[in-house]
């Protein structure tokens, strides 16, 4: 499936199971993306830090 963004490797994952062309099976594997947010939140405030949380996942906000 694809083609797709290469920032998204890792957030959305289909093993699928076909049968020729016609699909039989998927299997949807839901990743993150890890950014090392534990590191960047050490040296600031809840408040500097609030602009992250929506970088968690970046798909999120399109469903909110």
């Amino acid at each position: 499936m694809g083609p797709h963004h290469p920032s998204m490797h890792g957030v959305l994952r289909h093993i699928v199971t076909l049968d020729g062309e016609d699909v039989v099976d998927c299997e949807p594997i839901l990743g993150y993306l890890h950014r090392g947010m534990e590191k960047i939140a050490e040296n600031r405030t809840i408040i500097q830090y609030l602009p992250y949380v929506t970088c968690w996942d970046y798909l999120a906000q399109n469903t909110n």
